[in-house]
């Protein structure tokens, strides 16, 4: 009985420690499998933060564009219609500006005034010959006639007293050989034929049946008609005025606290009263002529006067201006055309392109002008991109096309 006791007691120790085995083979299993899940839930968790990653360098690359807040919508095709042109704002010399008014002047030597060679009434013969009007060298521009005149036609005349004095001095001639009159007696005999035959050639060179005809010494045009047709004009007065207007000055008048700066002026750009445009004088070939030594003493004004030629533009003789005068260098400054500037309550602004379709108003303050470009102080950096053409449009445009505050794509 002990014997089998004992036996059964082994058996149960033998089946107790393989249940012991087969439950530890069992819990390294499932160790095994929760540490590769938690290992594998970990690299999942490395790919979650790899692709946050990748996010978050897309985000970042998104805010690196440009910021479009209150952008101005004005798109491409719209900006094509209109023609829209821009500058790209850059560092660069400008010249110190004195702005003062002034006038163009005909140049001297580039009119003359036709005087009367004769006695008489004037006829115009051609009706279209006003001022203005185109004038060739040689051409007929009055004709004189003295035929109802008490005293006479003055050619007649003129004829009449060099026949007679002709034959004086032929008679004389003969005398002084024979010292019958003086040497001196003939000369003054033969000046008094010089001077009738001089005048009646003269005169027999432009008579006509109707009169003396007076012509253009030059070609140009009629500046003034000074005298009215049938009008009795006397010789040596004024008729009209012939201008060829080749060539212009351009007289500015300069107050006396720039005298110090007028020294350094060497050019200047002009606006005429009639004309939007302004010109400069580089481009017309202009040059300093003078400046004033002194100031007048009604005006307290040193006039500045400049020449330049008459191209490219037709130029009034006479008008008014509005003067540029340039001297002094500024280095390293920024401008921008005159065009790129809109006005608002006594503002000035510019309106920057940023990108494709977009633009921005942006506040300047104004340095000086020289009536094509202002110099900019303050509101622009070099490298913007500003309209100078369609600012009118774009300007329109930021009425309704503003992007809202915190929309910036």
């Amino acid at each position: 009985m002990k014997t089998y006791t004992l036996t059964l007691l082994t058996a149960l120790g033998i089946i107790m420690t393989g249940c012991n085995s087969s439950s530890g083979k069992l819990s390294d299993a499932t160790h095994t499998s929760v540490t590769d899940a938690h290992e594998h839930d970990h690299d999942h968790s490395k790919e979650h933060e790899h692709s946050h990653d990748h996010d978050e360098g897309n985000c970042d690359h998104n805010h690196e564009e440009i910021d479009l807040t209150d952008a101005i919508e004005f798109s491409e095709a719209q900006a094509e219609l209109i023609g829209l042109e821009t500058e790209t704002v850059t560092r660069g010399d400008f010249a110190c500006v004195i702005k003062t008014s002034g006038q163009i002047l005909p140049a001297q030597g580039d009119e003359i005034t036709v005087v009367a060679t004769s006695n008489g009434i004037v006829t115009f013969p051609h009706k279209s010959l006003t001022e203005g009007a185109s004038i060739q060298a040689g051409q007929s521009l009055v004709t004189i006639s003295g035929k109802k005149l008490l005293d006479g036609d003055p050619f007649v005349r003129a004829k009449a007293e060099y026949e007679t004095a002709l034959k004086e001095y032929e008679r004389a001639e003969g005398l002084v050989q024979d010292k019958i009159i003086s040497t001196k007696d003939f000369e003054q005999i033969r000046l008094r034929y010089e001077t009738t035959k001089n005048a009646y050639q003269e005169q027999s060179t432009a008579v006509t049946p109707h009169g003396v005809v007076i012509t253009a010494p030059i070609s140009g045009f009629l500046k003034n008609r000074l005298v009215s047709h049938g009008e009795y004009v006397s010789v040596g007065q004024a008729i009209a005025t012939v201008s060829q207007n080749r060539k212009l000055h351009l007289r500015a008048e300069v107050s006396e606290r720039h005298y110090k700066a007028i020294r350094g002026i060497s050019g200047a750009n002009f606006r005429p009263s009639y004309d939007e445009g302004v010109y400069r004088l580089a481009d017309l070939n202009g040059r300093l002529l003078s400046h004033g030594k002194d100031v007048g003493q009604s005006s307290f004004l040193i006039p500045v006067t400049f020449e330049f030629d008459n191209i490219g533009a037709d130029f009034v003789p006479g008008s008014f201006a509005e003067v540029y005068l340039l001297g002094g260098s500024l280095s390293d400054v920024l401008s921008v055309p005159m065009s790129a500037i809109t006005e608002e309550q006594g503002l000035h602004f510019v309106y920057v392109r940023l990108n494709e379709g977009h633009y921005r108003k942006l506040e300047v303050t104004l340095g000086q002008c020289d009536g094509n470009r202002v110099h900019i102080l303050s509101g622009l950096n070099e490298g913007d991109e500003v309209v100078t053409r369609g600012v009118y449009q774009v300007k329109l445009a930021a009425t309704s096309s503003v992007i809202p505050h915190g929309h910036s794509h």
